[in-house]
């Protein structure tokens, strides 16, 4: 059995559902909010490179770099976002945010 692109395609499709359903569904706790983001960015690395790998060409690689920077950005940011909010509140929760209001 050969793994083809279209494996690829699908497991991309189902990380990225699985990343917008913990987002959508989830209005309690920020990390999975956190968590279901980097789901929705590895599923497009996984895009990224598996078109890179079947056109041959390096630029999606390229662009899976930068993603994960952009990631590793985000999660580092968002969790001192979320120090901070801890310290203030005591809480994580989701519907406390607009306490926050300076």
């Amino acid at each position: 059995m050969n793994i083809d692109l279209g494996h690829f395609l699908y497991l991309g499709a189902i990380i990225f559902t699985i990343g917008v359903l913990g987002i959508f569904l989830n209005k309690k706790n920020v990390i999975i909010i956190l968590m279901s983001i980097e789901l929705i960015l590895l599923s497009v690395n996984i895009n990224f490179i598996a078109f890179s790998a079947y056109l041959h060409d390096l630029t999606g690689q390229i662009f899976a770099m930068l993603t994960l920077t952009v990631a590793a950005a985000e999660a580092a940011i968002g969790l001192a976002i979320l120090v901070a909010f801890f310290r203030n509140l005591g809480s994580i929760e989701v519907s406390k945010i607009n306490k926050l209001k300076g």
